[in-house]
Formats: C-alpha cells, sequence, structure tokens
C-alpha cells in the first residue's frame, strides 16, 4: 500500500526536471508512509512544535501509525506529512499536518489535506475535521468552522487530557466527504 501520489508543485517551481536536477528542484511526490519514515516525520513535526501549533509525538507512536500518514518526499527527505487519525465510525482527524518551511507556498500543504481526503472518503468515514489555529485554510478547501462540542469524538479522546484544554486558541473544522471531488487543490491529483 504504498501508493505514489502526485503532486504538481505551484506556478515558478519546475513541474518536469532534468534528470540531473538537485533534490531541491525536484517536485515533492506524495505516498503512504512507512515506518522507515518516522524519523524524518518526527523529526519535522519537532522542527514545527516551537510555532505551538502541533503536538508532540513520538517516535513509536508515529512508526506504529506510518500507515495513517501521507508524506511528501524530495529526494528522499520527507518535506511534509499529514496523518488521518481515526476518531469514530464516521469521522477522522487531519492531524500532524506540517509542510517545511522551506516547501511553504507551494501548495504541498492542500495536496496532503486532498490526499487525506480522498484516502477517507475511500474507506468509508463521512466527514473530515481538523483542529488548527488557521481556520480559513480549512475553509478554503471546503471545511466549515464548527463548535467544538459538535466534534465529543476528538474532544473525548485528546482535548480533554491537554494541559491547553479550553485555552489552546484552536479551532474545530469539519468537511463532509460527500462531495466525490473533494476540495479545489492546485496541483493535487486523486490518489488512485
Amino acid at each position: 500500500m504504498n501508493q505514489i501520489l502526485e503532486f504538481a508543485p505551484a506556478a515558478g517551481r519546475s513541474e518536469r526536471p532534468a534528470v540531473d536536477a538537485p533534490a531541491a528542484l525536484q517536485p515533492a511526490a506524495l505516498r503512504v508512509a512507512t515506518p522507515d519514515d518516522g524519523p524524518g516525520i518526527l523529526a519535522l513535526i519537532a522542527t514545527h512544535l516551537e510555532e505551538g501549533h502541533l503536538l508532540p509525538r513520538t517516535l513509536s507512536d508515529i512508526t506504529t501509525h506510518a500507515h495513517r500518514f501521507v508524506v511528501a518526499d524530495r529526494g528522499g527527505a520527507v518535506v511534509g506529512c499529514a496523518e488521518l487519525a481515526p476518531l469514530g465510525a464516521d469521522l477522522a482527524e487531519v492531524r500532524s499536518l506540517v509542510v517545511d518551511a522551506s516547501e511553504r507556498g507551494s501548495g504541498l500543504g492542500r495536496a496532503l489535506v486532498a490526499a487525506l481526503w480522498h484516502r477517507a472518503a475511500e474507506v468509508g468515514f463521512r466527514r473530515l475535521c481538523a483542529f488548527s489555529h488557521a481556520p480559513g485554510w480549512f475553509v478554503h478547501m471546503g471545511f466549515s468552522l464548527v463548535p467544538h462540542v459538535w466534534l465529543t469524538e476528538k474532544v473525548l479522546a485528546d482535548c480533554v487530557r491537554c494541559p491547553l484544554f479550553r485555552a489552546c486558541g484552536q479551532y474545530a473544522v469539519v468537511a463532509s466527504l460527500d462531495d466525490p471531488t473533494g476540495p479545489a487543490v492546485r496541483g493535487a491529483s486523486r490518489p488512485s
């Protein structure tokens, strides 16, 4: 199930690099993570913890759940990741969404969310949620801002144990997965 997903970079980035192009110029490939990606995912998450927008993860947790992650791989380096975490029978969460600072603005984050959206719909989830400090970013992809209490599965699974419970500054967003086309994302293709 280590499926390669296509991602076309935003305007200004080379879409078809020369064979001998440096890894930094090659488009990132989206694929399902493997346990071997654990250290790269952990390093990416750790470098963004100081921003205060992510929950810490352990290597053990990441490798155990590697199959739930989609990673953006550029020349063998993990430059983006996102996890599809099940919360209930019909609800899954976009968790640990991180794009390396050098890749921000390229559309890679949106492509990661689109990949999770399609994957969630494919396996039978009816809703996809996220908790974010930047809800507008998700709203542009078809998510709606909702009260936290509408997502009790998430609140009971994670929030009540968090030291920042009721003071984290995050907003809850949710999308219905009834739309088979998924979010409008520049450069992302549907996983096959």
